[in-house]
């Protein structure tokens, strides 16, 4: 398989809005939902990821019914206690109809356009389970694309109390694949964040 040859229909796009946004504002705010530039912080994840895939999730755990009214499905991650982006890929992974699953945060509005085709190229080239995105020298682990065969193994990961996810990646084959403008990769955890990028 050639990078001419990656057909973005084998391809799940997920968004993690699951966490608790506890650095958005006292008590935790749902990132997804914050308004970006006049519109909700997950429309712009969307607009830059539906394009590079055959079919979109939102992975949420809370307001369930708005998330649903940007038109794609919901998914809940099946572990409790908000424990991470691992169980939202896990939600993913059990809730996809494709050969593989793509992930990226809700709040990072500037994704490469380019994230899903070089990740999937690095992945078929070095027939590597998992091809997760790397910029300015840092792993950007929730960037990621990952078979959706490996779903019986992260479910056993899960299930031993396993929740980092750079250290189940490392027990799998797994590419890194470089990017060179890390811009592609921020994301607004903060108010002060939001205000900072609120300017185009």
């Amino acid at each position: 398989m050639s990078k001419a040859d990656i057909d973005r229909d084998a391809i799940t796009g997920a968004v993690l809005a699951g966490g608790l946004g506890r650095r958005m504002g006292e008590g935790g705010r749902d990132k997804g939902l914050e308004v970006f530039r006049g519109r909700p912080m997950l429309a712009w994840a969307l607009d830059r990821l539906s394009p590079q895939v055959g079919e979109v999730l939102i992975n949420a755990n809370q307001h369930l019914e708005r998330y649903a009214r940007f038109g794609h499905p919901v998914v809940p991650d099946a572990i409790s206690g908000f424990v991470g982006p691992l169980a939202g890929l896990h939600a993913a992974l059990n809730a996809a109809d494709t050969e593989w699953v793509v992930t990226v945060p809700c709040d990072s509005p500037f994704l490469p356009a380019d994230l899903v085709e070089r990740l999937a190229a690095s992945a078929a080239s070095s027939r590597a389970e998992i091809a997760v995105a790397k910029a300015d020298g840092r792993l950007q682990p929730v960037f990621a694309l990952v078979s959706t065969a490996l779903l019986p193994d992260l479910a056993d990961y899960l299930a031993n109390e396993g929740r980092k996810i750079d250290r189940w990646f490392s027990t799998r084959r797994c590419v890194e694949v470089e990017f060179d403008d890390a811009s592609g990769f921020v994301n607004i955890n903060t108010q002060e964040e939001l205000r900072r990028h609120a300017q185009p």
